[in-house]
C-alpha cells in the first residue's frame, strides 16, 4: 500500500473521528453548507408590500388585514406580490417575564400568530421587523441584540416568512458579527424565513451578505423625491455585480404612489429597481391604490425582467450628461436597455450595441415596455429613442436569424 493512499486513510480517519465527537450532546448535526444561509429562498427577487414608507409607526392590525385583502383584490398578489411586512413598532416596549417580544395590546391585540394565520389564508406571506441592536430605530421595541434565538423562535412559532433586519442602537458590534448570530438562530428555527439585512450599506454588505441573508441594503433609507431615488440608484448600481439568485442588493423600498413624484419619475424609479433586480416592496396605500400607480406597478412586462430567472443585474453601460443607458442580459439570449433622461427637457438616447453586450450587426425584436408594442424595424448596430424629461424607456431587445 502506497504512502499516499495511507495518508489518505489517515486523514479521512481524523475528519470521522471529528465529526463523531462535535456531534454529542443535544447538538444537531447540520449537513455541510457553504453559506451559513441555506434556505433555498429567494431565487427571484421578493415581492410584496412594506408599512414604513406611507404609515411609518402608525400601524395596526386592521391595516395589515387591509392591506392582504388590497393584494389579493386589485390583482397584485397573482403577479407576485406575496409578502406583507410590518415594519418598525409593532412590539411591546419591554418583553415578558420571559423575555419574548410580546405584539403591542393597543394595535395588535389578536397577536402575530393570528394575524400571520389570516395573511396565509389568503394565499399570502407575512414579514416582520426586529433590530441587531438593543432597541429598534424608533426606540418604541426592544432590538434583539443578544436574543437572537430566543426571538428567532418567536417568529418562526407564529409563522413569520420574512425578517427584515435592521441596524440601529447596535452598541458599536461590526454588523459581520451581529448579523451571522441571527443568521443561526433562523436556521435552528427549521423554517424558511427569507433573511433581509437592513444594514444601510454602512460595511459593504454586498461584499460578504451572500453568506449571511437574502437581501442586504446597499444604501441609507430612500425618501419620496427624484434625487433622493437616483442617488439611491446611483450607489445601488456600484455593487451590480454581487446580485445574483438567493441574495439580491437592496436599494430600500419602492416609494411609487405616494405622491411625491410624477408618473414619469415613478416609472423611472420602477424600471431601474426592476433591471437592478431589487426587491420590489410596494411602500404605499394598497387600500387606496389610484389607477396610475396600479398602472406602474402592475406592469408584468417589467414585473417580468425583474424575475427573470437568469438574475443578472443590470448596469448603467453609458452615461452622456443628464442621458444614460443602462442594459443587462436576460435569459433566452435577450437584453434589457433603459434608456433615462435625468435632464430638464426631452432628448434623444441611443443605445449601441458595442456597449450593451450584443454583437454588430445583430438584427432584434425590439420590444417596448411601457407602451406594449413591438418596433416595425428591426435595428442592427443601434437603437435611438426619445425620452421626455425626467423619463425613460425600457426594452427588451431579442436577437433573430
Amino acid at each position: 500500500m502506497s504512502g499516499r493512499i495511507l495518508m489518505r486513510m489517515l486523514m479521512m480517519l481524523i475528519m470521522l473521528t471529528a465529526a463523531a465527537a462535535g456531534g454529542g450532546g443535544d447538538r444537531k448535526m447540520l449537513p455541510e453548507r457553504r453559506n451559513l444561509l441555506a434556505n433555498g429562498l429567494a431565487d427571484t427577487p421578493p415581492m410584496g408590500w412594506n408599512s414604513w414608507n406611507h404609515f411609518s409607526c402608525n400601524i395596526n392590525e386592521t391595516v395589515i388585514r387591509e392591506t392582504a385583502d388590497a393584494l389579493v383584490s386589485t390583482g397584485l398578489a397573482k403577479l407576485g406580490y406575496k409578502y406583507v411586512n410590518i415594519d418598525d413598532c409593532w412590539a411591546e416596549k419591554t418583553r415578558d417575564q420571559k423575555g419574548n417580544l410580546v405584539a403591542r395590546k393597543s394595535t395588535f391585540p389578536s397577536g402575530i400568530k393570528v394575524l400571520a394565520d389570516y395573511v396565509h389564508n389568503k394565499g399570502l406571506k407575512l414579514g416582520i421587523y426586529a433590530d441587531s441592536g438593543t432597541m429598534t430605530c424608533s426606540k418604541t421595541m426592544p432590538g434583539s441584540l443578544g436574543h437572537e434565538e430566543q426571538d428567532a423562535q418567536t417568529f418562526a412559532s407564529w409563522g413569520i416568512d420574512y425578517l427584515k433586519y435592521d441596524n440601529c442602537n447596535n452598541e458599536g458590534i461590526k454588523p459581520t458579527v451581529r448579523y451571522p448570530i441571527m443568521t443561526r438562530a433562523l436556521m435552528n428555527t427549521g423554517r424558511p424565513i427569507f433573511f433581509s439585512l437592513c444594514e444601510w450599506g454602512d460595511l459593504h454588505p454586498a461584499l460578504w451578505g451572500s453568506k449571511v441573508g437574502n437581501s442586504w441594503r446597499t444604501t441609507n433609507d430612500i425618501s419620496d423625491t427624484w434625487s433622493s431615488m437616483m442617488y439611491i440608484a446611483d450607489m445601488n448600481e456600484y455593487y451590480a455585480d454581487y446580485a445574483r439568485p438567493g441574495g439580491w442588493n437592496d436599494p430600500d423600498m419602492l416609494e411609487v404612489g405616494n405622491g411625491g413624484m410624477t408618473k414619469d419619475e415613478y416609472e423611472v424609479h420602477f424600471s431601474i429597481w426592476a433591471i437592478s433586480k431589487a426587491p420590489l416592496l410596494i411602500g404605499c396605500d394598497v387600500k387606496s391604490i389610484t389607477k396610475e400607480t396600479l398602472h406602474i406597478l402592475g406592469n408584468e412586462e417589467v414585473i417580468a425582467v425583474n424575475q427573470d430567472r437568469l438574475g443578472v443585474q443590470a448596469k448603467k453601460v453609458r452615461m452622456e450628461g443628464d442621458l444614460e443607458v443602462w442594459a443587462g442580459p436576460l435569459s433566452d439570449y435577450r437584453t434589457v436597455v433603459l434608456l433615462v433622461n435625468r435632464g430638464p427637457v426631452s432628448a434623444e438616447i441611443t443605445a449601441h450595441w458595442d456597449d450593451i453586450g450584443l454583437p454588430p450587426k445583430t438584427a432584434v425584436v425590439t420590444r417596448d415596455l411601457w407602451d406594449h408594442m413591438e418596433w416595425k424595424q428591426r435595428p442592427t448596430d443601434s437603437m435611438t429613442a426619445m425620452v421626455a424629461s425626467h423619463g425613460c424607456k425600457m426594452f427588451v431587445l431579442k436577437p433573430v436569424s
